[in-house]
C-alpha cells in the first residue's frame, strides 16, 4: 500500500468528469487499499479517485471514530434521496476550508464493491453526506460549488496564494 498524492484546488484535473471501472481487477483492488491509506493518513472521512489524479469512478468512505467500518463503492449512482439536512462540509482537496453545505438527508446508493460484486445501501447523515460530496468528485463537481460566488471566490484566492507560498 502506497500514500499517494492528494490533488488540490484550484487544480483543473478535479473538475474532469471520471470514467466508469469496466473491470474490477487487482489494480483497482489495490488502488482502493492505497486510497483507504491516502484518507485514513491525511486524515479524511472520504475520498475520490480523481482527488489523486486518476480519473475513474471509485470513492472510499468511512467515518467510524475507530476507522474500522471502510465503504468503497465503484462506479456508484445514488438512486433516490430524501429529506434535507445542512452540515459542515470539508476536503482533502480544499484543506482548511470549511463551509455549511445542505445535501439530502439520507440516500440509497448503487454500485460494485472491491470484487466486482453489485450492492445497495441506505445512508444518513454524516455517511450519506460523505457519499454525496464524494458522488459530486466523479463529477467534476465542488463542495464549494453549493456556495455563493462570492465565497467561492475567497475560497479560490485563499487557495491560490496557500499554493504561491508553498512554491
Amino acid at each position: 500500500m502506497a500514500i499517494l498524492k492528494i490533488v488540490h484546488y484550484p487544480d483543473p484535473r478535479l473538475r474532469i468528469k471520471a470514467q466508469p471501472v469496466a473491470v474490477v481487477d487487482d489494480q483497482i483492488r489495490a488502488l482502493i487499499d492505497d486510497m483507504f491509506e491516502t484518507m485514513y493518513q491525511a486524515p479524511g472521512v472520504g475520498l475520490a479517485a480523481p482527488q489523486l489524479d486518476v480519473q475513474s469512478r471509485i470513492i472510499v468512505v468511512d467515518v467510524s471514530d475507530e476507522r474500522n467500518q471502510p465503504h468503497s463503492f465503484i462506479n456508484p449512482e445514488i438512486l433516490s434521496h430524501t429529506g434535507s439536512h445542512q452540515m459542515e462540509e470539508g476536503c482533502l482537496s480544499i484543506p482548511g476550508v470549511y463551509e455549511p453545505v445542505t445535501r439530502p438527508a439520507k440516500i440509497r446508493v448503487r454500485a460494485l464493491d472491491r470484487n466486482g460484486e453489485p450492492f445497495e445501501m441506505e445512508a444518513g447523515g454524516l455517511l450519506a453526506t460523505c457519499i454525496q460530496h464524494e458522488v459530486d468528485h466523479l463529477e467534476g463537481k465542488l463542495f464549494i460549488d453549493y456556495l455563493s460566488e462570492l465565497k467561492r471566490s475567497r475560497v479560490k484566492k485563499k487557495m491560490e496564494k496557500t499554493r504561491r507560498q508553498a512554491l
